[in-house]
């Protein structure tokens, strides 16, 4: 058998792998958080088992979105970012650190995600007359301001009242103004807040911090298997990716 003969059915065994999954979150200095999405990325590889699936990070944690794809040698990737809006990470920092790769759509909006925001809301008891605010991280990108603006309205319609928005940084109104204008316009109400942040960190310390008579957990909770539509648009998120 020649050289080449040998070599040729690694090379189209080679061709047949799947591109690989790096999941990239934002990073977190925050023990639980990183729990929480380390749990969400093994579940995602323990649904697809025959795919590769890594981490990667924007900031603050390792390694970089550059240096996961680079752990993977010659083989074809996509990057899924775990970021709930497509903002500035998603736009230009992972463009222009991807290296080729394929790069899916921020998870939002999308209404897998207004479910679980849903049972969040149901595991801390809301009520008939509640006034409900959705918390988002913010951003000065527009595009990621509007895809908020949009997971209120998904929202308002899965729980069928109301939602405002309100942003913890970067953008109008800020989440304690919209705390405050919800109060104000149902005295008697509740205000409960709806963290729409990934996992635990400092941005749900923030939201915690408000005025809101209930706050209720992010996404994703540490020691706490992720919800299993998550992984599933995570896992759609990156076909779309490879039908393009």
């Amino acid at each position: 058998m020649t050289l080449l003969a040998q070599r040729t059915p690694r090379r189209r065994a080679i061709a047949r792998e799947a591109p690989a999954l790096v999941a990239v979150s934002h990073g977190t200095s925050s023990p639980a958080g990183q729990v929480a999405v380390a749990a969400l990325v093994a579940a995602i590889g323990a649904a697809r088992p025959n795919l590769a699936v890594s981490a990667g990070f924007v900031d603050v944690q390792q390694p970089d979105a550059p240096s996961a794809l680079a752990s993977l040698g010659a083989r074809a990737a996509v990057v899924v970012p775990l970021l709930l809006s497509a903002g500035y990470h998603v736009h230009v920092d992972l463009a222009r650190q991807s290296g080729g790769a394929t790069v899916s759509k921020a998870l939002g909006p999308d209404d897998r995600l207004a479910q679980i925001l849903q049972a969040r809301l149901v595991e801390s008891g809301l009520r008939p007359g509640d006034r409900v605010v959705l918390a988002c991280a913010g951003s000065r990108d527009h595009r990621a301001v509007d895809d908020c603006r949009e997971m209120g309205a998904r929202l308002s319609g899965l729980i069928g009242r109301p939602v405002r928005v309100g942003f913890l940084s970067a953008a109008t109104p800020r989440l304690a103004d919209a705390v405050e204008t919800e109060r104000s316009a149902a005295s008697s109400a509740r205000v409960v807040v709806s963290s729409y942040l990934l996992a635990p960190g400092y941005f749900a310390g923030l939201a915690r911090a408000t005025v809101a008579d209930v706050t209720t957990a992010p996404l994703l909770l540490p020691h706490v298997a992720p919800p299993a539509v998550l992984v599933e648009l995570v896992l759609h998120r990156y076909a779309e990716a490879l039908a393009r």
